[in-house]
């Protein structure tokens, strides 16, 4: 294992050899006043950034980045068709007003909308579920809180490195679905473009007492010629939502100089 300073940090060369160092990034300056941690990988290569070894291997609820997973097994299984498979709204009331209304896949994507995938879980089943995730090796693969909330800040736990593995996967289309559903679902989660790079990824937000606690951002970036996997959590007392996570990612491979602010 290779050790790292405490906030600023780079890489030198990959175990292959050959390949430049990562630009150092200031850690402590980014997180300010959330804890957190960010593992990067350029994908099939052995180049590898870490910040805050301990906090990339700790499992926490996967939140709504588990609709990544969620999607894929839906759209394996049948239970979605694309992403313009709609379910209706039931007339429930949420904290967000924004979910009160009919979805389809990819507009439930966009907006997060916790209600949507609750019924592709559902749909999908308890036996098919635990079937997938078991083939995919996700985190603790406990599913024991209930079909539709066992990803909710609730019994399945997954860690930063363990995310950034199935990211890879995804990627590399390396997981035990079709190429079509993961090309999808990749398609799906594209959130800023530029000129020479793409930006894609999942938030996902847990709270207590109606406070954000902890947030999520697993992600892809296409930069140039090459690709690259990152996963990044955050906690704090307040205000560790899975959007600021998502601008923390982004900001990161500015300095890295993976993306572009413009």
């Amino acid at each position: 294992m290779i050790p790292f300073a405490p906030y600023l940090i780079t890489i030198a060369v990959s175990l292959s050899g050959g390949e430049p160092a990562f630009r150092p990034v200031d850690f402590k300056s980014r997180f300010g006043k959330y804890d957190g941690c960010f593992v990067l990988k350029e994908v099939g290569k052995d180049r590898l950034l870490r910040f805050n070894e301990a906090a990339c291997a700790k499992r926490q609820s996967p939140c709504s980045t588990f609709k990544i997973p969620n999607a894929l097994i839906g759209l394996e299984t049948g239970v979605l068709l694309g992403p313009d498979t709609g379910f209706k709204w039931d007339g429930t009331k949420y904290w967000n007003k924004m979910w009160e209304k009919d979805y389809t896949l990819a507009a439930a994507i966009k907006d997060s909308c916790v209600w949507y995938f609750q019924e592709v879980a559902r749909r999908i089943g308890s036996d098919r579920m635990k079937d997938f995730i078991d083939k995919l090796g996700y985190g603790n693969r406990d599913l024991s809180g209930g079909i539709d909330r066992f990803w909710l800040d609730s019994t399945l736990t997954i860690s930063a490195d363990e995310q950034l593995a199935f990211m890879e996967k995804l990627y590399t289309n390396k997981l035990p679905f079709s190429k079509r559903t993961m090309e999808t679902v990749r398609s799906l989660i594209v959130y800023r473009e530029g000129k020479d790079w793409t930006f894609s990824g999942k938030t996902g937000t847990s709270a207590k007492d109606g406070k954000p606690t902890l947030g999520w951002f697993v992600g892809h970036v296409k930069s140039g010629d090459k690709e690259y996997v990152f996963a990044m959590n955050m906690t704090a007392a307040d205000k560790a939502w899975g959007p600021k996570a998502r601008d923390i990612a982004f900001e990161i491979l500015i300095d890295l100089g993976l993306v572009s602010a413009k």
